[in-house]
């Protein structure tokens, strides 16, 4: 769908520069959009290519705007936080053309005993078990499967292949990609003369409003309490999420995170790819771990934290590697040599002072 500048203005605010009645159709990169295109500039690095970009209309920040608008043709929307603007514009224009209808596709296998709104829609081959609840408005694509007493909330959608486990819930707006898997057991065993045996997990996944889970993630159910992933929170692909954990409100793990059961996550963190958290730590509101960092022990203090070693030619990786495995041993050989250099220094002070007094003598 297309939208006049000045929809846009009305709806997500801004200052609008130039004419009102433009209509974009799409949002494109700033060097490769057209007459019917809005693009965005939220890195002062690419002015230069803003300025030049053909776009109809564009989003930057007003610390940008005096040294684009000197070459640039278009109107411009003006605000503070043109990548969020952005966000919200491309939702706006890219808002779904087709919805499906509300109704249970005929290959549903829908238990008597479950409650589904007459405003969702399931496809084919879902599989809702009992006492299970669909709520209004939400969308359960071919190949889900909806456990024992779950709970989906309003307008929630699951796509296709989603396997939602027994008595988990997940609130209104939420999405969940195909291949994720929530209320899976969590990697529970006790040990007894090198046997395990498997700890049943008897809790749930509980998950908030507006929640995002990418595709192939998997969410544990808790051992005895409940994994908690609370409102706003973003998961990228590939994310682990232990059980008995609690991911705190608007946080955002990008792609092949490890969380170990038990960590504490609080609230407006985020993780880059590939970063690992230790089970049965705390970590405070508004920490920013960045990827590939192992995070070993609790996080006091809000900040950025990084923990990996750059990576390097190979040759001088490996040297470095050697080094770093005799560390211990050359730190008591420095230690050696300090003590050395101290006794020298001792006996030359000594010397010294015995020098001084025999001069003073025979004077």
């Amino acid at each position: 769908m297309g939208a006049r500048l000045v929809e846009l203005v009305t709806r997500f605010g801004g200052r609008l520069e130039g004419d009102p009645d433009i209509e974009v159709a799409r949002i494109a990169p700033l060097d490769r959009a057209g007459a019917t295109d809005i693009s965005f500039l939220s890195n002062s690095r690419l002015r230069a290519v803003a300025a030049h970009s053909r776009a109809a209309a564009l989003i930057l920040a007003p610390l940008d705007e005096p040294e684009v608008a000197a070459t640039y043709a278009g109107a411009r929307i003006v605000t503070n936080n043109p990548y969020a603007y952005f966000a919200r514009t491309a939702q706006y224009l890219c808002a779904p053309g087709h919805t499906p209808a509300p109704g249970i596709h005929p290959t549903a296998a829908v238990h008597p005993g479950a409650r589904v709104d007459p405003t969702a829609f399931l496809g084919p081959h879902v599989t809702v078990e009992e006492g299970a609840a669909i709520g209004r408005g939400a969308v359960i694509d071919a190949g889900c499967y909806i456990g024992r007493d779950a709970s989906v909330g309003e307008g929630t959608h699951f796509f296709a292949n989603v396997t939602f486990h027994a008595r988990c819930v997940i609130g209104a707006r939420g999405i969940v990609h195909s291949g994720a898997v929530i209320g899976g057991d969590g990697f529970g065993f006790a040990v007894d003369g090198g046997v395990y045996i498997k700890i049943p997990q008897t809790g749930r996944v509980v998950i908030g409003d507006d929640v995002d889970i990418g595709s192939n993630t998997a969410v544990d159910r808790g051992a005895l309490d409940d994994t908690v992933i609370e409102d706003g929170v973003k998961l990228d692909n590939l994310i682990q999420i232990g059980h008995n954990c609690r991911i705190g409100a608007h946080t955002a793990m990008a792609g092949c995170v490890g969380v170990a059961g038990s960590a504490n996550i609080g609230r407006h963190c985020t993780f880059g790819g590939a970063a690992m958290i230790n089970g049965h730590i705390d970590i405070v509101d508004n920490v920013h771990v960045t990827a590939g960092t192992l995070v070993p022990n609790s996080i006091t203090a809000p900040g950025r934290y990084t923990g990996f070693y750059p990576m390097a030619p190979n040759a001088e990786w490996e040297r470095n590697a050697a080094l770093l495995r005799n560390l211990s041993a050359m730190r008591e050989k420095i230690k050696a040599l300090e003590r050395a250099v101290k006794v020298l220094g001792g006996e030359q002070t000594g010397q010294s002072s015995r020098d001084a007094s025999a001069l003073t003598r025979s004077s």
